[in-house]
């Protein structure tokens, strides 16, 4: 017993130890810093997640930048039951991308310099480049800066390279005003989620690629 307590007692230590240095090194893996950044052709704003604003206001900082030519909004996701209630006669108010198109505005960006693309049917990011890499072909689009919040870069850029290696040049920026801390993650319950839904997303990319 007195053998068992004393491996215990020095499992605890060593993790107390060691704990915050592997915390700290889990979340600094999701974080990509690609900077300083190629001009492209437009920034993408991935739009499937949480901290929609940063990614936004990152994505107007490298149109201010001339780091971009256009910035590409996509939205207006819409579930079974959203349908049903169309079908009943409900109509929404406004156009899907006005708050988008209105803090863009604000930050100085023209309006013919972005592009809404509908995405009805997006529900994660690889659903979202599916949808929106076919259509930045159409348009003539080579170069691409994809913005998301921090924690999301390194799998949202490996989502599209998988897709579109050969088709874009691609490039990511995580929103400087995420708040996502690599070094303090786990004091924040919102951040905890965060990574291990991540984490969750890498799980389901890998096992997809797997078995697909």
């Amino acid at each position: 017993m007195k053998k068992f307590i004393s491996i215990i007692a020095i499992t605890l230590v060593l993790f107390f130890l060691a704990g915050p240095w592997l915390m700290t090194r889990a979340g600094e893996f999701l974080v990509v810093d690609e900077t300083p950044l190629e001009p492209a052709d437009a920034v993408v704003v991935l739009t499937t997640g949480v901290d929609y604003l940063p990614r936004l206001m990152q994505a107007a900082e490298l149109y201010q930048q001339g780091l971009a030519k256009y910035i590409v909004v996509n939205g207006n996701r819409k579930t079974d039951l959203h349908r049903k209630l169309e079908k009943q006669g409900f109509v929404g108010s406004g156009n899907w991308y006005d708050g988008s198109l209105a803090v863009l505005e604000f930050l100085g960006v023209k309006n013919t310099a972005i592009l809404f693309i509908n995405a009805e049917d997006v529900f994660d990011t690889v659903s979202e480049a599916q949808t929106v890499g076919p259509i930045l072909e159409k348009n003539n689009i080579r170069s691409i800066i994809v913005t998301t919040s921090k924690f999301h870069t390194r799998r949202s850029i490996a989502i599209w390279r998988h897709l579109y290696e050969s088709k874009f040049e691609l490039q990511v920026m995580g929103a400087r005003e995420d708040p996502f801390d690599a070094a303090g993650w786990w004091l924040h319950g919102r951040q905890i989620r965060q990574l291990l839904g991540e984490y969750g997303g890498w799980l389901y990319f890998w096992g997809d690629r797997l078995t697909g």
